[in-house]
């Protein structure tokens, strides 16, 4: 590969005057969307609020249709071709270093603000300790049986029920199966052109869902407007939340640039190049679901190329959890410590670890965090009745996990480019 061909993988050439005409329309039409969906979310007549809410619904599942399909079908199409290329090690072994370094800032980050905010104890009222339904159906579950839910039991389950780990798995089976078959063979052949022009569709499909995003997103703010209005009460956990809240920022706004820089890339041009992608992970609360426009942003916008985006996205997506990490870490060792455990400099290094593996086998859906922290204290037999207490407060800080998520699934997608095209 010549040096001009790799310079295209972050520094795209100039765009025609048509491609600047039609980001400047697609950025007005985004602007627009957000101020309508905010005025109708805080002044709107309740029809109208009822169709920003409705059109919301309609876009994430839109989004989690798509999903699941490329997570599918991207992985086996990559791994299928490693045989082909020596690219593809490199790429998966990149992908593997970024994803824990990045989760390892993460954890590391959380223990030393929880040490330095060090959140007191809360006394749970006699109305709070009452256990939820949500906990109810969590309480007496271990971790080794959420591990155990992740190995699918026949092919068809894990595609309906949505669960990303099993759907992972069997696509990495099926995937390193077909590379495995005699090279060039006719069976081998069929089976990668399949799979090829079946991500060729599906991306067809995603670029279609793209060109109306503007009304999806019309519908996200209404729905973010509506709930601003009805206002949230932070009472005794303030300093707890406050601790999840700060380690998320700064990992977003401040180690990910940094490790960005540190290789030469400037972070604001990749943040506005997958904004799209960001809003979409705020208000779906799925790195899963917002899968497509993440891997669409990343082509398109920032000029990763393909075989990077659709082999270390999909990956990312479902073991690059820097949100989650951060969450664990912070929820499990201020649980333990309101149970009476005494934290230590020792135990919160433990817990590093602990939350970096728990992490990379979170699944990118929403509320994973929340039930993986509370599978985690249930197998060490730590009262998960605190849970109940932090679950109205989730909602908010699942958005800011899953923005961060998939913000460090792009950094990692971008420095895995640069690594394989501009080194």
């Amino acid at each position: 590969m010549t040096n001009s061909e790799s310079s295209t993988a972050i520094r795209r050439p100039a765009m025609t005057p048509q491609q600047k005409r039609t980001q400047i329309i697609l950025a007005a039409c985004y602007l627009v969307a957000i101020v309508l969906g905010l005025i109708n979310g805080l002044w709107g007549s309740e029809f109208w609020q009822n169709t920003g809410e409705f059109i919301s619904n309609i876009f994430i599942r839109l989004f989690r249709f798509i999903a699941i399909p490329i997570i599918a079908v991207s992985i086996i199409s990559t791994l299928a071709t490693i045989s082909r290329s020596r690219e593809s090690g490199r790429i998966f072994r990149h992908t593997i270093f970024y994803t824990l370094l990045t989760t390892i800032l993460a954890a590391s980050l959380a223990a030393v603000l929880f040490e330095l905010f060090s959140p007191a104890n809360v006394a749970l009222t006699a109305a709070a300790a009452e256990p939820s339904e949500t906990l109810a159906n969590i309480k007496g579950h271990s971790y080794f049986e959420y591990i155990e839910s992740v190995i699918p039991d026949n092919v068809i389950a894990p595609f309906l029920s949505a669960n990303v780990l099993s759907v992972l798995i069997i696509a990495a089976a099926v995937g390193i199966a077909i590379a495995k078959l005699p090279a060039q063979s006719r069976e081998q052949e069929l089976l990668i052109t399949f799979f090829s022009a079946l991500q060729s569709v599906l991306f067809t499909i995603v670029t279609w869902i793209i060109r109306i995003l503007p009304v999806g997103i019309f519908g996200f703010f209404t729905v973010l407007a509506m709930q601003m209005a009805s206002g949230v009460a932070l009472g005794g956990l303030g300093v707890y939340l406050a601790t999840v809240l700060t380690a998320n920022f700064v990992q977003m706004l401040v180690i990910l640039p940094a490790l960005l820089l540190i290789r030469g890339i400037n972070p604001i041009r990749v943040a506005r190049g997958m904004l799209p992608a960001l809003t979409v992970a705020f208000f779906s609360k799925s790195s899963a679901g917002t899968l497509p426009v993440t891997m669409s942003c990343a082509e398109n916008n920032l000029g990763v190329h393909a075989p990077v985006s659709r082999f270390v996205l999909p990956i990312c997506t479902t073991i690059n959890m820097n949100g989650c990490a951060a969450f664990i870490l912070i929820t499990v060792v201020y649980l333990m410590q309101n149970a009476g455990a005494d934290i230590t400099a020792g135990t919160l290094l433990i817990w590093i670890v602990i939350a970096t593996i728990a992490a990379v086998g979170n699944a990118g859906v929403p509320m994973g965090c929340f039930f993986l922290s509370a599978s985690l204290l249930a197998s060490m037999n730590v009262p998960i009745l605190l849970m109940g207490v932090i679950l109205p407060f989730y909602a908010v800080i699942d958005a800011i996990e899953t923005t961060l998520n998939v913000w460090s699934d792009s950094n990692v997608a971008v420095l895995v480019n640069h690594d394989m095209y501009d080194d």
